[in-house]
């Protein structure tokens, strides 16, 4: 008899414990002190309890606290508007046996930054390859006003409620900044100064990932075949979408910063049409519009002889105009050609920097648009190419000889071009040996060092006349 009485009293602490568990408030990893809550917008505060527990919320910024009661699963989630306040806010979390305090939060610009290894790339560089003035920047990287999280590769056969794997929100410091991304560090900070308000910044990337993985099951779908019985984290189809992107999809952001490309070198016309999915799908996770989305264009390397990444860098280039709201970094004069990660992450920053401050904050006067081929004209055994965004014209440092640019006749052979700049705006593209011209093509190669430019110093994009998939490079 005692012995079936401590098992009942046993069986009763151990209910009472599980229920005092469950009834805990929890929040996601996203929300935390010293967060960033996108300013004077309408955000999400969620988390967990108990199935049908009441819980609190009392905000420094409102004038009466908000109640929520937790459904039959112990979900809640409210909707609560910001403000343009700069002071430190707090958040209090109050359930029916706990409570949760989150300090110092800020209101301000909030900006996703997700790819591969070129935007996961730190201020402190990788092993043998450094990040230009990154250690500089990181001594005097202490700023109160920026704010740094962190997604920690990882990935998942169905999506996740929360974040597993994560640095939590810090203030920017030497210690918090050195392990960040070099191009979101370089784009936060000079956004923040720019505004004069707060920056929230959140790391999501992983190296050596396609764009296939960052998709979810039902946009991918419509595409390809989609097993997840045997889950590989980084390579699986939606996998990283799944354990890196769908956990914050309730999480306000302004925008998007996108550095990703290289893993899909092969597959440049599955990537022209997969990256505008990839961008429409989340948006429509996060439903909220269709918010800014500026992506840095792959940069010149010196890949396997049997693969062209200029296919690659054209699909980037065209998705342009199948994604609302975005803006493309040329990065055609800054590639390394040993590395395939270029150490000027502060220079790419800026160029996405320029997009934002034009597109998304209205800055007049802010030149953020690369050259683009607009049209040509063959005209006396040579052909005038004429380009949009040219406002002041077109320049080069070496006038007396454009790079990289190749021109055919009708047998659709390339060969090497000479290049005239005529009154400041046009091309006149020729070889004396070519009578009859047909198309022009310009740093159409894996490796090349970008020398055509706007007045604003922004360089071409690599980019061709014709559609042929069966032209070949004269060898002389």
């Amino acid at each position: 008899m005692k012995i079936k009485f401590v098992i009942s009293v046993i069986a009763v602490l151990v209910l009472l414990n599980v229920k005092s568990i469950q009834a805990e408030v929890k929040l996601p990893a996203i929300l935390s002190s010293n967060m960033v809550l996108q300013r004077n917008t309408t955000v999400i505060l969620w988390g967990w309890a108990d199935a049908k527990e009441k819980v609190t919320i009392d905000a420094s910024w409102l004038n009466e606290p908000l109640k929520i009661q937790a459904d039959k699963n112990g979900k809640w989630k409210i909707k609560v508007q910001t403000t343009n306040s700069k002071e430190p806010q707090t958040i209090n979390f109050k359930g029916n046996e706990s409570a949760i305090l989150l300090e110092n939060v800020l209101f301000g610009e909030v900006w996703l930054c997700s790819g591969q290894s070129n935007m996961a790339q730190p201020l402190k560089g990788y092993t043998g390859q450094p990040t230009n003035d990154g250690t500089m920047t990181i001594a005097k990287s202490t700023n109160s006003q920026l704010r740094l999280f962190v997604i920690k590769a990882n990935g998942s056969g169905i999506p996740l409620d929360n974040i597993s794997k994560y640095k939590g929100w810090n203030q920017s410091s030497p210690s918090s900044s050195r392990d960040f991304s070099a191009v979101a560090y370089f784009y936060g900070k000079q956004l923040q100064e720019v505004l004069d308000v707060p920056v929230g910044l959140i790391m999501s990337s992983w190296g050596g990932t396609r764009i296939q993985p960052w998709i979810s099951k039902e946009s991918l779908s419509p595409y390809m075949e989609i097993d997840l019985s045997e889950v590989d984290k980084k390579r699986s189809p939606t996998a990283i979408f799944n354990a890196m992107i769908y956990p914050i999809t309730k999480f306000a952001i302004k925008g998007v910063l996108w550095y990703q490309g290289e893993s899909n070198i092969k597959e440049a016309n599955v990537y022209r049409k997969l990256f505008p999915v990839m961008v429409n799908d989340w948006r429509k996770q996060w439903g909220i519009g269709d918010f800014p989305f500026y992506y840095a264009q792959i940069a010149p390397y010196r890949y396997r002889s049997t693969v062209n990444s200029a296919y690659l860098r054209e699909a980037q280039l065209l998705a342009q105009t199948d994604i609302p709201n975005s803006g493309m970094a040329v990065l055609m004069d800054i590639g390394a050609k040993e590395y395939i990660h270029p150490p000027e992450k502060k220079e790419i920053a800026n160029r996405l920097l320029l997009h934002a401050l034009s597109k998304t904050y209205g800055m007049a006067g802010v030149d953020c648009e690369s050259p683009v081929y607009k049209s040509h004209k063959v005209t006396d055994s040579s052909i005038v190419i004429d380009f949009d965004n040219i406002k002041n014209g077109i320049y080069t440092p070496e006038k007396s000889a454009i790079n990289y640019f190749e021109i055919a006749g009708e047998d659709r052979v390339f060969h090497k071009a000479k290049v005239k700049i005529i009154k400041g705006r046009k091309l006149k593209v020729w070889n004396k040996n070519i009578k009859n011209p047909v198309a022009v093509r310009y740093a159409w190669e894996n490796y090349v060092k970008g020398t055509l430019y706007n007045a604003s110093m922004l360089p071409a994009s690599s980019f061709r006349t014709d559609s042929w998939d069966d032209a070949t490079q004269s060898k002389k």
